[in-house]
């Protein structure tokens, strides 16, 4: 063996011990080390809660004696699986961090040619089925497995999605509707709910309009599977109703609820990368119909407390919103005020505490009144507040 021969097997085998060689291929059991702030509880609360939704969760965490988490996730008691092209792409890999509904870390096996032809990555959780709690493990989980991605492998951030089947496809939908900086698109997989209800909130105003002018939504089901069928239908209407347009449908004819056969795999890939052409003058009217809904259905709230007059109609002033046909059953929910609102609400220490008041508030305890529907969530700003003496 001549002398640059052997330079360069050495070479080659110190690259592969220190790991400057990216792993490709299949992995199981993979630990991952590195934690980022967008996992965090401060930041899940902020983005997929609504606002009163993490204030009582607050409230009930500081009640018990306890401290919100800075993150929920003890990774080096965590395992994944990931699958990675061995051919790179020019402009780096495509990212699916899929939501499985099962408690293994699975990849489908039929996956892995559509995976290699679109230079895609693939990464799950395990213990992150439908028996995991959302907000604790299986957000947390496809946020930190996207985050270690990143770490480790050189992506293209145009083409990094979320993705799962049937439950875990929901959690997916939820994740693209948070995390629009990070996800450019999301597949649904047999699974699928409306947004802009109490069970998947919009984020905050920026985050939300990233979300209706970025974000690819893909949905792929099974043409036998009727229920999921009609929740995809609820769901592609309320996305609209959002204005949010960038959609797809790629079909499987003759499948019943079940995970996607190869060549609609492919398809649906494919299209998760096509975004639709923007449609400016649709957009700019979509989101101006919604703002005049929230200026007038909160002026009529606003009217019914100044007059020192219970709500009860409220939800059906609400209840003519056709933005989102769940609104009425969330405002019911959420939005609580009566001639005497203090014993319905927390009361606060101080007035400073009752943030933007609209009304003089005597000295004393104070409770805080807050109008906290999908409408407000979509304007800037977030809550209105209204403060009144205990």
């Amino acid at each position: 063996m001549t002398f640059p021969a052997a330079i360069l097997i050495l070479a080659s085998l110190f690259a592969s011990s220190t790991g400057a060689a990216p792993v490709t291929g299949l992995q199981r059991d993979v630990v991952f080390d590195s934690y980022t702030p967008i996992s965090g509880s401060a930041q899940l609360t902020q983005r997929l809660l609504a606002p009163l939704t993490a204030l009582r969760l607050q409230s009930a965490t500081l009640a018990a004696g306890g401290e919100p988490r800075e993150q929920a996730i003890d990774l080096a008691s965590e395992k994944f699986v990931l699958y990675v092209p061995a051919q790179e792409p020019p402009q780096g890999y495509a990212l699916l961090v899929f939501v499985p509904p099962w408690e293994d870390a699975r990849l489908p096996q039929q996956w892995i040619n559509a995976l290699d032809r679109e230079g895609m990555i693939f990464v799950s959780a395990a213990k992150s089925g439908n028996d995991a709690n959302v907000l604790d493990r299986r957000e947390p989980l496809a946020l930190l497995a996207a985050h270690n991605m990143r770490q480790r492998y050189r992506l293209d951030p145009e083409r990094i999605y979320v993705g799962g089947f049937s439950g875990g496809s929901r959690v997916a939908l939820r994740l693209a509707l948070g995390y629009p900086d990070l996800f450019r698109g999301v597949l649904l997989n047999a699974g699928s709910d409306a947004i802009g209800d109490a069970q998947v909130p919009l984020p905050p105003a920026p985050l939300f309009h990233q979300f209706q002018q970025g974000t690819r939504i893909v949905y792929l089901t099974g043409g036998h599977d009727m229920e999921h069928l009609a929740q995809d239908t609820r769901s592609r209407h309320s996305l609209q109703d959002w204005c949010a347009f960038d959609i797809a449908v790629e079909k499987m004819p003759w499948g019943g609820h079940e995970i996607a056969d190869p060549a609609a795999l492919e398809r649906a890939l494919t299209a998760l990368a096509a975004h639709e052409p923007r449609d400016t003058s649709k957009f700019d009217a979509c989101n101006k119909r919604i703002e005049q809904q929230l200026a007038a259905q909160t002026g009529a709230i606003e009217k019914l407390i100044e007059n020192g007059r219970t709500t009860r109609r409220a939800p059906r002033l609400m209840n003519s919103t056709p933005a989102s046909a769940d609104w009425p059953r969330h405002a019911a929910s959420n939005s609580r005020c009566t001639t005497n609102p203090a014993k319905r609400i927390v009361p606060f220490r101080s007035e400073a505490m009752c943030a933007n008041s609209r009304r003089p508030t005597p000295t004393g305890k104070f409770a805080r009144y807050s109008v906290d529907s999908p409408l407000s969530r979509h304007n800037i700003d977030v809550t209105k507040h209204f403060c009144f003496a205990a």
